[in-house]
């Protein structure tokens, strides 16, 4: 097998870690999702590896949700594998206060960073959803065009809360590509 042609997608087999998807390629190693053995990183050249062709495989390319698919099944039966977002680095410690405008109400004080763990689970719950609608065989193009612009907006909405995040690729990005409303 030559190494050096595989992509994100390519279904593995290894003598030592069973099945997994490459999730990533590096100059050397690839970065391999197994279903039993969670993510590590292989060198290209490791003998242990082997590509797993299906046995009705058609010279078609794989679509990009089709990987996509591919990945989630994955990741669900993890069922606790999150991606690690951090915290910006001025909220860390931080607390937020919600104020009621009568004073003789008490306020409600949230640490920053459980809010902030909310938030991110909204994000990949939305995430799963857009997934979902993406690979639905029941919907029409036209059902898929229109929830996805309802989830375009949902994370519009949501970009306030960028200001948390302390990667910018991390962001909420809305209908007007990424910008703070």
């Amino acid at each position: 097998m030559d190494q050096l042609t595989l992509g994100i997608g390519t279904r593995l087999q290894h003598t030592k870690y069973g099945p997994g998807v490459i999730v990533a390629v590096r100059y050397a190693t690839y970065l391999i999702s197994f279903i039993n053995h969670g993510l590590k990183e292989i060198d290209k050249g490791d003998r242990e590896l082997d590509e797993i062709i299906p046995e009705n495989a058609t010279a078609e390319i794989e679509t990009s949700s089709e990987i996509e698919r591919s990945l989630l099944k994955i990741l669900r039966l993890w069922n606790g594998y999150d991606e690690v977002v951090p915290l910006g680095d001025r909220w860390i410690g931080g607390t937020l206060l919600l104020q009621p405008k009568d004073k003789t109400l008490k306020p409600k004080e949230i640490p920053i960073d459980i809010f902030f763990h909310k938030i991110v689970m909204l994000r990949d719950r939305i995430r799963v959803l857009e997934q979902q609608v993406n690979s639905h065989k029941q919907l029409s193009d036209e059902d898929k065009v229109n929830l996805q612009q309802y989830i375009t907006r949902i994370y519009g909405s949501l970009t306030t809360f960028n200001v948390l995040f302390k990667n910018k690729e991390q962001w909420f990005i809305g209908e007007k590509g990424g910008k703070e409303e």
